[in-house]
C-alpha cells in the first residue's frame, strides 16, 4: 500500500484538505506584497536640485540637459550679488542642498535621497532582499529537514512579521536593507515549507512568489494526484489576488513606512493559524516518528468523517507500507535545500497603480489557460512554449520606441502573463520530477537558481545606463534558452509521484524504450511494399 492509498482511506479530498490548502494559501496573499513592495515604497518621483538657502527667495532657474529637459542632478552655481544665469549658460554644480520632489508620496527614495549618484542604492536594496531569499533556502531547508516543516513555517511567519515591521521603523538605509534581507530569508522559509506541506506532497510556487511569486511537499502531500494542478494553481491565484491588494493598499497609504507595516503585521496572525497545519507525514515517517504520524492520519480521518477507517490504521501497518521510503532515505544524507518585468512598472510611462492592477490581472487568464494546458497537453510542452513566448515579448520591446507606451505596455503585460503561467507550471512540474527522498533538496537547488536570477535582475537593469536595450537582451535570451531546455525534460502528466531514485531510472528507461518502439513502428510503416507485375 502506497501513501496515496493510505490517504484515500482517511479521505483524500475532504473538509480537511480544503481547510489545509486555505491555511497555506492565505499567507501567499501577503507574499506578493513583500516581493513587489518596492514598486511603491521605492518609486522615484520627478525631482530637481534644491536652491541654496540664500537663494530661496529668488526665481530659481535650472540648467537644461541634452534632451532639452531641466537637469535633475545639477544646478547653477549661485554667487551672491551675481546676475541670474539663463537656462543654457553658467557654471553648474551638484545638488549640494538636496532635492525637491514633485510628489505627495513618501518613499525611501525621497526620505534618503536615492537619486543621481545614489540611484543605484535603490536597486541594491532590492537585490539584497533577493539575496535574503537565496540565503534563506539552505538555512531553512536544513532546519526543516532536521526539526520538521511545520515549526519552520511558523517561525518563518514570525520572522517576516518582525523583520517587516522593523523595516518600517528603520532610521537609516543600511538598517532598512538589513531588515529587508531578513524578510527575504523568511519568505524563502515560508515558500519552501508551503510547497512541501501542500503536496501529495505540494508543488512549489511564485516565490515568490515575483515574480516571486510564491511556492510544495505539504500542500501536495495531502492532495490527490488528480487535484494537484488545481491545488497548485489555486494557491498561485492567491499570489495574483495579492497583487491587486498591494495596488489598493499603496494607493490608500502614501507613506512608505505605514505601507511596510501594513503588509507585515498580518503575519503575526498567520503564525498563530499555522498551528492548525499538520506536519508532513512523509517527514514524520522518514524521521522515525511513527506514533505522531499515525495520530495525524487519525485526526485527518476524523475531520473528514472517516473516524472508523482511521482507527483501523496501525503503527505496524504504517511502517510496513511505507518501508520503501524509509530504506531509500537511509542511503542518503539529507542535504541543504537551496532556495524583471514586475519590478519595472514605473518605466512604462503609465500610472503605476493602474499598471500594477493590469500586471496582476493578466495572471487570471494566464494561470487559467496554463492549468488547462498542463492538464491536457502536458507540463513539458506548456513550460517550453510559455518561456519561448515570454522571451520573444521581452526581445520585441527593444524595437518599440518609448514614444509608444501603449504598445510597450501590451508587450510587457503579455510577457508577464506568460511568465506567470510558467511559474504555475514550473512549481508543479519541479516537484513531480524529483523523487520523494530528494524532493526537498532538488526543489531547493532549483529555487537557488530562481533566487539568483531574482537577485541579479535589479543589477542587470543598471546595465541600461550603458545601452537601454542591454537588459532586455539578457532577460529575453535567458527565457528563450530556458524554454528550449524544457523540451528535453520527462513528461509527468498523469504519472504518480516517484518515491525513489530507482523509480526515476525505471521511468527514464521506460520512456526511452517507448520512444524507440514508436520510432521502429513508424519506420516499418514507411517500408515500401513490393508488388508483382
Amino acid at each position: 500500500m502506497t501513501f496515496s492509498e493510505i490517504l484515500d482511506r482517511v479521505g483524500s479530498m475532504g473538509p480537511f484538505q480544503y481547510l489545509h490548502v486555505t491555511l497555506l494559501a492565505l499567507p501567499v496573499l501577503g507574499i506578493a506584497n513583500h516581493n513587489l513592495l518596492q514598486i511603491f515604497t521605492a518609486t522615484t518621483p520627478v525631482h530637481h536640485c534644491r536652491p541654496p538657502p540664500n537663494a530661496s527667495l529668488e526665481p530659481w532657474v535650472l540648467p537644461l540637459g541634452p534632451n532639452g529637459k531641466p537637469e535633475k542632478c545639477l544646478r547653477f552655481v549661485h554667487l551672491p550679488n551675481a546676475s541670474l544665469p539663463n537656462d543654457t549658460q553658467g557654471a553648474t554644480e551638484p545638488c549640494l542642498d538636496g532635492w525637491i520632489y514633485n510628489s505627495s508620496r513618501d518613499t525611501i527614495v525621497t526620505e534618503w535621497d536615492l537619486v543621481c549618484r545614489s540611484n543605484k542604492l535603490k536597486e541594491m536594496a532590492q537585490s539584497i532582499f533577493m539575496a535574503g531569499i537565496l540565503v534563506g533556502g539552505p538555512v531553512f531547508g536544513e532546519l526543516s529537514d532536521r526539526f520538521g516543516r511545520k515549526p519552520i513555517l511558523t517561525w518563518s511567519y514570525l520572522l517576516l512579521a518582525a523583520s517587516g515591521s522593523g523595516a518600517a521603523f528603520s532610521p537609516s538605509l543600511p538598517v532598512y536593507i538589513i531588515f529587508r534581507f531578513l524578510c527575504g530569508c523568511s519568505i524563502s522559509g515560508i515558500s519552501l515549507s508551503t510547497v512541501i506541506l501542500s503536496e501529495p506532497q505540494w508543488e512549489p510556487e511564485e516565490q515568490g512568489f515575483g515574480e516571486h511569486q510564491p511556492k510544495t511537499e505539504r500542500n501536495v502531500e495531502w492532495v490527490p494526484t488528480s487535484m494537484r494542478a488545481i491545488s497548485s494553481t489555486t494557491i498561485g491565484y492567491c499570489y495574483t489576488i495579492g497583487q491587486f491588494i498591494l495596488s489598493g493598499l499603496a494607493y490608500a497609504i502614501p507613506q512608505w513606512r505605514w505601507l511596510q507595516l501594513t503588509t507585515s503585521a498580518p503575519f503575526f496572525l498567520f503564525s498563530l493559524l499555522s498551528w492548525w497545519v499538520p506536519e508532513s507525514i512523509r517527514w514524520l515517517v522518514l524521521s522515525g516518528k511513527f506514533s505522531e504520524a499515525l495520530k495525524t492520519l487519525q485526526r485527518v480521518a476524523t475531520f473528514n468523517g472517516k473516524k472508523e477507517e482511521g482507527k483501523k490504521l496501525t503503527m505496524e501497518e504504517l511502517k510496513f507500507n511505507l518501508q520503501k521510503d524509509i530504506t531509500s532515505a537511509k542511503g542518503f544524507s539529507t542535504g541543504f535545500a537551496y532556495y524583471s518585468l514586475a519590478m519595472g512598472v514605473e518605466e512604462f510611462g503609465v500610472n503605476i497603480y493602474i499598471l500594477q492592477i493590469i500586471f496582476g490581472g493578466v495572471d487570471i487568464p494566464a494561470k487559467f489557460i496554463t492549468i488547462l494546458s498542463i492538464s491536457y497537453l502536458g507540463r513539458r510542452i506548456t513550460q517550453g512554449f510559455l518561456l519561448l513566448l515570454a522571451g520573444g515579448a521581452i526581445l520585441a520591446l527593444i524595437f518599440v520606441s518609448s514614444e509608444m507606451p501603449l504598445l510597450r505596455t501590451a508587450l510587457a503585460v503579455f510577457g508577464k502573463g506568460c511568465l506567470s503561467g510558467s511559474f504555475s507550471c514550473l512549481f508543479l512540474y519541479t516537484s513531480e520530477l524529483y523523487p520523494t527522498v530528494l524532493r526537498q533538496t532538488g526543489m531547493g537547488i532549483s529555487n537557488v537558481w530562481a533566487r539568483v536570477g531574482s537577485m541579479i535582475a535589479p543589477l542587470v537593469k543598471i546595465t541600461g545606463e550603458l545601452q537601454p536595450f542591454i537588459p532586455n537582451v539578457i532577460f529575453g535570451s535567458m527565457a528563450l534558452l530556458g524554454g528550449s531546455a524544457a523540451f528535453f525534460l520527462l513528461e509527468t502528466l498523469n504519472r504518480p509521484l516517484p518515491e525513489t531514485i530507482e523509480d526515476i531510472q525505471n521511468w527514464h528507461k521506460q520512456t526511452k524504450k517507448t520512444k524507440q518502439e514508436s520510432e521502429a513502428e513508424k519506420a516499418s510503416q514507411t517500408i515500401p511494399l513490393k508488388t508483382g507485375g
